[in-house]
């Protein structure tokens, strides 16, 4: 039974992800940090899987969780958002999400790849954003990180390839979940998406599923999941 890996897997996108990789025949490692009740109905709902807690802000933390787990695939998922606009930014909101968005996936990665390397097969996705690529007012801090997900993707594609493992990115435009409930002028930011819908979670995980599993010959790209938004 192959393996996965799905950090912040309490989430609303983390969830479906959960769920799609258990329908495909996966072991699931659910990774959680807050939400353990969220974390153990999610284990109790799979066929498969183990509960794996770490603090994303805590290398040491992520270390003892992760030494003993190998996987087929890496879902790096977890991420947080402290939005503000750039001259009231405080600077441990650009420090929290600079850590928990790529410090961590830095540690994450490094780790669980090792294996990967030995067995010379697998395949890593990065959850980025749009963000990332296009930049958007308010998140100096969040597109920064979302930024370096894909520059890291394509440089661990260039190195990792030679072992047989693909790296590649989701950059998902404005997905129907938690971090949107707060979100000004939704009505506006809807018309200025070509399909006029936000994106569902179970339609990252879907593209999770394919570029991290199906599309074996696609490595160092960035799927844009925006509804046309971006394009």
């Amino acid at each position: 039974m192959q393996k996965v890996l799905i950090t912040g897997a309490t989430g609303s996108i983390g969830e479906k992800l959960v769920e799609e990789f258990n329908n495909k025949g996966f072991f699931v490692y659910i990774h959680y940090f807050n939400n353990q009740k969220k974390a153990q109905e999610l284990l109790e709902s799979i066929e498969a899987g183990e509960l794996v807690y770490f603090d994303m802000r805590k290398k040491k933390s992520i270390q003892i969780a992760l030494e003993n787990i190998q996987v087929d695939v890496l879902i790096n998922n977890a991420g947080i958002t402290k939005d503000s606009l750039f001259f009231f930014m405080k600077d441990e909101e650009f420090e929290d999400v600079m850590h928990t968005n790529v410090n961590a996936l830095f540690y994450i990665t490094k780790i669980l790849s090792k294996n990967m390397i030995m067995e010379k097969k697998g395949s890593i996705v990065n959850i980025a954003s749009i963000s990332g690529l296009i930049g958007n007012e308010g998140q100096a801090n969040y597109s920064a990180s979302k930024g370096a997900v894909i520059a890291f993707t394509k440089t661990l594609c260039a190195e990792l390839g030679r072992y047989n493992i693909r790296v590649n990115a989701l950059a998902p435009g404005i997905i129907e979940s938690e971090m949107i409930e707060n979100l000004p002028k939704k009505k506006e930011l809807k018309k200025s998406i070509p399909l006029k819908r936000f994106g569902k979670a179970q339609e990252v995980a879907k593209c999770a599923y394919f570029i991290g599993v199906e599309a074996t010959y696609v490595s160092g790209e960035v799927l844009n999941i925006s509804g046309g938004m971006v394009r």
